[in-house]
């Protein structure tokens, strides 16, 4: 009579998959750089405008607004809502792939962590592309030295 061993249960003695691959990794890295991209395209509306201003005041008549203002406030909330999105995909792939939750990695811990910084800077991208349109639409004030 020969003895076989009993055959693991499903989900035993099988290998998972490793969910810290090359694409986890760079999607997990992505959240904190597209936040941080977000965050510095909003602040940077504020440079474009006083150099607008300035320049204004120096030639002493209106100038058209710039573009890159527009730009750089849309910029900067569409960079906020992409790290909220790339952090969901990236839930979504390690629960679909791996079946593990976001926090049972450390990619999926470090963009589940960090993309709650969005959430807060995603309000004040807002606000930054609200004041770029306010801005466009009252000019500057040219002073009683033109």
């Amino acid at each position: 009579m020969t003895a076989t061993a009993p055959s693991p249960a499903p989900g035993e003695g099988t290998a998972r998959p490793r969910a810290a691959t090359f694409g986890t990794v760079t999607a997990a890295l992505m959240v904190p750089l597209l936040i941080v991209a977000g965050v510095a395209a909003s602040l940077h509306t504020q440079e474009i405008e006083s150099e607008w201003a300035e320049r204004q005041q120096k030639a002493c008549r209106h100038l058209p607004f710039p573009m890159a203002e527009y730009a750089a406030g849309w910029a900067g909330v569409l960079l906020g809502v992409a790290a909220v999105a790339v952090c969901v995909l990236l839930a979504r792939r390690l629960r679909g792939r791996y079946g593990v939750r976001l926090g049972e990695t450390w990619p999926g811990l470090l963009a589940g962590t960090t993309v709650w910084f969005s959430v807060l800077a995603i309000p004040m991208e807002l606000i930054q592309l609200y004041v770029v349109y306010a801005a466009a639409a009252s000019g500057v004030n040219l002073g009683d030295g033109c």
